[in-house]
């Protein structure tokens, strides 16, 4: 049980945070879109875990495009 709850702790920290981006723009709790998502998962046999990545590889792609820039000499 040790290792599951270091491999879980290791998910928790170094994950890619989309579902409390997903509940900070809909304003709900994350524990309620991270439980959708498993659920997901389980019912449609892995299309929730390949939504999950892509709205990450979404999410990284936007944060790497539209940089907030505080004055017009920042550019």
């Amino acid at each position: 049980m040790n290792i599951f709850y270091k491999t879980l702790l290791y998910f928790q920290k170094h994950g890619y945070h989309v579902c409390q981006r997903i509940a900070d723009r809909l304003g709900i709790r994350a524990k309620v879109v991270r439980t959708s998502f498993m659920y997901l998962t389980f019912v449609t046999l892995g299309f929730g875990f390949a939504l999950y990545l892509f709205i990450a590889f979404w999410i990284r792609i936007k944060d790497l495009v539209y940089t907030k820039r505080s004055s017009v000499f920042d550019l």
